[in-house]
């Protein structure tokens, strides 16, 4: 029997038909709805008098474009308001679950799915959202679609799409002990370029991804599509059972055993054949820190920001030019040398309890920089009522930090109140620094929660071991 990679197993366990070339029909598991883009497909489903084939599999939320302090600024935006209220209003007639803004269960699409045991092993799941591809740490084919898929999965639980190439990433050794998933990510990405994976699956391996907690792996597989990659995938293993069965039995009805049986199949089989395989050392990976405005452009804290002479082809040469000017920045310049004026803790990447325990294990008994506004902004109600619960709202108040009530992305599309003025520069823990991503003329460094809480309290980009 031929030895297959996990992404093809999942492929052929959902493949209906073989269109001829490079297409296939899937059957889709799982999809999740958000208020942003997604109006065009209900418009259409409605003027062809079409049903949602499954709303039962079909899962809404509002995240991206709702406040963060109070649901009064939702009333007092009629733009904001208008989106979400078409959410709304689309998912009560097509009868969809919607989890609306200080709901319990609401936050982010690809917070809530993991933590309500939506994701399942050897599933498919798409979203209206590049970052679904956070979903494959659960061995779970998970990835982004366009408005017009949309509008074919909700009417008929199907997608027609191509076939994906696969591509292994095997991280030997440990990670040292103050490097994150988030650096993992990073140093992985940098390795790749910002088009290394397009067109591949990357499945993550190797000891030290076998030594990730369930939401590292969640951090690690969410950057996936910031190398160009469709979706990312870690094998199931005891870290991966134990947290499905816990999450799953919180609901009262444990998974049966040949349930977790099931789970634990969905791995590569030995002997698979990748398209690509890239192995790296896990001991190597640094603390790393966004320079310019494409994740692939990081460095470590003992590296310099680059100069245009470090780079030989002209359209390298040519963007990093570009990213010097737009971020304010000067060749051979220290990371530590720069000063900041927001830190953002939060985003799909690193709003999760995990996440959240990191910076209040950092900012306890120091305070935050007088120069600096921090936020911190929970991946969902369930998250914020954890920390709440632990005790990290009081510490993130007597720091000096910014504790939102409402979960939501915030100002990692800066498409709320949360987003910065023009010349601000930021710590951010979300997942892209593009230009004027989390507002107009706005900088962005990409970091870890632990990068972010140091920043925070130096008024300036710092690790830890620098405070």
């Amino acid at each position: 029997m031929l030895a297959k990679t996990l992404v093809e197993k999942i492929w052929a366990a959902h493949c209906i038909k073989d269109l001829g070339g490079i297409e296939d029909l899937i059957y889709i598991d799982m999809h999740l709805l958000h208020e942003i883009n997604t109006p065009q497909a209900f418009d259409r489903l409605r003027s062809a008098k079409r049903p949602v084939r499954r709303p039962d599999l079909t899962v809404a939320t509002e995240d991206h474009n709702t406040p963060t302090r109070s649901a009064v600024a939702l009333e007092e935006d009629k733009v904001r308001r208008k989106q979400v209220d078409l959410l709304r209003s689309n998912c009560a007639e097509f009868g969809i679950p919607l989890f609306r803004l200080g709901d319990p269960g609401q936050g982010i699409t690809h917070v809530i799915a993991p933590e309500q045991g939506l994701v399942l092993p050897g599933t498919t799941l798409v979203c209206c959202d590049s970052h679904t591809t956070t979903h494959g740490a659960f061995a779970a084919l998970a990835f982004g679609i366009g408005t017009s898929q949309v509008e074919h999965v909700l009417a008929t639980q199907t997608l027609r799409f191509q076939k994906f190439k696969s591509m292994r990433v095997t991280v030997n050794n440990q990670l040292p002990e103050q490097s994150s998933a988030k650096d993992l990510a990073l140093s992985i990405i940098r390795s790749l370029g910002t088009g290394g994976g397009i067109g591949y699956v990357i499945e993550y391996a190797g000891s030290a991804i076998r030594g990730l907690s369930m939401e590292a792996r969640m951090t690690l597989c969410n950057m996936s599509v910031e190398a160009g990659a469709s979706a990312g995938l870690i094998g199931v293993d005891e870290v991966t059972v134990d947290y499905l069965t816990r999450t799953i039995s919180a609901s009262g009805n444990p998974p049966a055993a040949e349930e977790v049986e099931r789970w634990r199949t969905c791995v590569s089989d030995p002997g698979a054949v990748f398209d690509k395989e890239i192995v790296l050392d896990g001991a190597a990976i640094g603390e790393s820190v966004t320079w310019g405005t494409a994740p692939y452009q990081n460095i470590h804290f003992d590296e310099s920001v680059p100069d245009i002479d470090d780079y030989e082809e002209p359209s390298q040469r040519q963007a990093v030019q570009r990213a010097l000017e737009y971020m304010n920045l000067k060749a051979g310049q220290s990371l530590r040398d720069i000063p900041i004026d927001k830190v953002f803790v939060g985003s799909c990447t690193n709003g999760r309890i995990e996440d959240l325990r990191t910076v209040a294990h950092i900012l306890k008994g120091r305070s935050v920089h007088p120069n600096v506004h921090m936020i911190i902004v929970p991946g969902s109600t369930r998250v914020r009522d954890q920390a709440i619960s632990e005790g990290m709202d009081a510490i993130f108040r007597q720091a000096g930090a910014d504790f939102r009530q409402l979960p939501g992305c915030s100002m990692c599309c800066g498409l709320n109140e949360d987003s910065m003025r023009s010349g601000q520069r930021s710590v951010s823990t979300s997942n892209r620094n593009y230009e004027g991503r989390q507002g107009v003329n706005a900088m962005t460094h990409i970091a870890s929660p632990a990068v972010a809480a140091a920043s925070a309290i130096a008024g300036r980009i710092s690790r830890v071991a620098d405070l």
